[in-house]
């Protein structure tokens, strides 16, 4: 539910060191590292974080809106506490951010509580110590706080700071999932989450579901349509005056009509309550999920409920499926092709299982969008629970570090083929196709790298005529590799004249015409457009390839080579 990021979140950022046991699980070690820089850069980016923290905070308790995903804030939260604390800063941690008082907002008839977070652990030692335990999903929605008078809802209050809202009662009445009238003539007060309907939502396949947002967004609209009115469903998650059992509780809740007890389950064990959460994270549900909730029946009067976490109810959050990382540097790689790929390094983290230290951000174009630097802090997930991805930069070093960016058009399909200034990475990858497409035995990127830094190969030819004793020069080649390497390098002259057209690297569907090389060489754009699945952009392609002068000395070579074709 809403409920544990608004508050205990809030409440993190002056008593994490105290409570880091009831709060979470760091994710990695530079969480709990202190940064290795000057003092005053460190005091910067904490003011840089700290503002953006304040902003998040203003954003949700002020006008309800969640800027930042929950496990990301929390993460947030945590490195600002840990560089405070690197500062010897404990004393100047801030209080929960209150919401202001004004016309449109409204105090909570009983305080929403906040959650503190536990694990595995935590969870047998709660279960340990209680009796009369329950479970709930937690719901990924908008908390809200409904006041009925005699069976007419009378407020409706958004979460807040956990005692005061935004007064949402007239936006409420208009969702067809919350009753304006009850049953019966009760008054009470019911604490819930407004969330975005899915349908058989799979947390574990779908984290990325954006539902509390669209819920945020929904609420925020000053006309919203039916339909968007109609996808937002409520969960009533308690009743604080309602009946002391919980058994009497939900069965007064589903005659109201509301479907608590639908997710609602009594527990007595760890294994019962990890049974839930693995049911609830496997399993379809009309809504997203990040956890379960257990709580006892039993809990104090109303009068004695606060904003803060209590001890009778915890949330134990599912695995996260997201790291916020600080970036360590950023290398811009080039292909075969001429692409450049900015790829970013990372201080290590753990997400689901796996150690992650490296991430592309797959093209120049998004690095640009982004402007990704070191020291930056960026989200990171795991498509298909394998590939690490950056899905947003979270906030910006205040310290931008100078980065040296390689121009688009600098490298392209005809570029670097032989080793020139800047030409190292693609002509590397260039060796690196080319001896996989002649099916080169043992002779692979490391080769060809030593190969390059001895100078013995200093272009996508110059190993047709190495000896021996030019290999030995390389790093790592002795006179039995140097042997093996051109044994090779002859077995290669002999593949086929198709290998060697993809391994110069001919543009596609090129490959595909068998014709001579002074064949192809002579076509013009209108006898490659001609050819099956050639168009106008790949014609052009073809024929810039021909006409290159490095492709045409290149074609001399293997001609006196005697390879096939040429």
């Amino acid at each position: 539910m809403d409920t544990n990021r608004k508050t205990c979140g809030r409440w993190l950022l002056s008593a994490w060191l105290l409570s880091a046991g009831l709060t979470g699980v760091t994710l990695s070690a530079q969480a709990s590292d202190c940064p290795d820089w000057p003092r005053e850069r460190l005091q910067q980016e904490s003011q840089t974080l700290a503002e953006h923290v304040a902003r998040w905070d203003s954003a949700y308790h002020d006008h309800g809106e969640s800027l930042i995903d929950d496990e990301l804030y929390d993460q947030a939260v945590e490195r600002l506490a840990n560089w405070r604390a690197c500062l010897g800063d404990l004393a100047r941690h801030r209080p929960l951010t209150k919401v202001t008082r004004s016309d449109g907002t409204l105090d909570h008839p009983v305080a929403q509580t906040g959650l503190n977070k536990t694990d595995h652990d935590g969870v047998e030692r709660f279960i340990s110590r209680r009796d009369d335990l329950w479970i709930q999903p937690k719901i990924d929605g908008v908390a809200i706080t409904l006041r009925y008078e005699a069976g007419v809802l009378v407020d409706a209050v958004s979460r807040g700071d956990g005692e005061r809202g935004q007064n949402w009662t007239a936006r409420v009445e208009r969702l067809p999932a919350v009753p304006n009238t009850l049953p019966t003539p009760l008054s009470a007060v019911f604490q819930g989450e407004l969330y975005w309907t899915l349908d058989g939502h799979v947390q574990s396949q779908s984290p990325a579901s954006g539902a509390r947002g669209a819920v945020a967004g929904a609420m925020a609209q000053a006309s919203p349509t039916r339909q968007t009115l109609e996808r937002i469903g409520l969960f009533i998650w308690d009743w604080p005056d309602g009946p002391a059992e919980m058994s009497e509780r939900l069965g007064q809740l589903t005659a109201l009509g509301f479907d608590t007890a639908d997710y609602t389950y009594p527990i007595n064990t760890q294994h019962d309550a990890a049974h839930w959460r693995d049911a609830w994270f496997n399993g379809p549900l009309p809504f997203a999920t990040d956890g379960v909730v257990l709580k006892q029946a039993k809990r104090p009067g109303v009068q004695r409920w606060s904003s803060s976490p209590p001890e009778w109810a915890v949330a134990w959050k599912y695995p996260a499926q997201q790291a916020l990382v600080q970036v360590r540097g950023v290398e811009f790689r080039v292909g075969r092709t001429g692409r450049v790929t900015p790829l970013l390094w990372l201080y290590p983290v753990m997400l689901e299982g796996r150690r992650i230290s490296r991430v592309s951000l797959g093209s120049l174009e998004r690095w640009e969008a982004w402007d990704v630097r070191p020291g930056d802090h960026v989200a990171i997930t795991l498509a298909g629970l394998t590939i690490p991805q950056v899905t947003s930069v979270v906030w910006q070093s205040h310290e931008r570090a100078a980065v040296e960016v390689p121009s688009s058009e600098r490298y392209h399909l005809l570029s670097c083929f032989t080793l020139t200034m800047g030409c190292d990475a693609q002509l590397l990858a260039r060796l690196s196709f080319l001896s996989d497409q002649l099916n080169m035995q043992g002779v692979g990127e490391g080769t060809w790298q030593a190969l390059m830094e001895a100078g013995v190969v200093t272009e996508l030819l110059g190993w047709l005529a190495a000896t021996p004793e030019q290999l030995q020069q390389a790093h790592g080649v002795g006179d039995v590799r140097s042997k093996a390497l051109v044994a090779q390098f002859e077995a290669a002259q002999a593949a086929s004249y198709a290998q060697w057209l993809m391994a110069l690297g001919i543009p596609p569907g090129g490959s595909a015409q068998l014709e001579s090389w002074n064949t192809l060489a002579g076509y013009t754009h209108a006898d490659w457009q001609a050819a099956p699945g050639i168009g106008p952009v790949r014609a052009d392609a073809l024929v810039a390839f021909f006409n290159h002068p490095d492709v045409q000395r290149m074609a001399v070579e293997l001609t006196l080579a005697g390879v096939e074709g040429f």
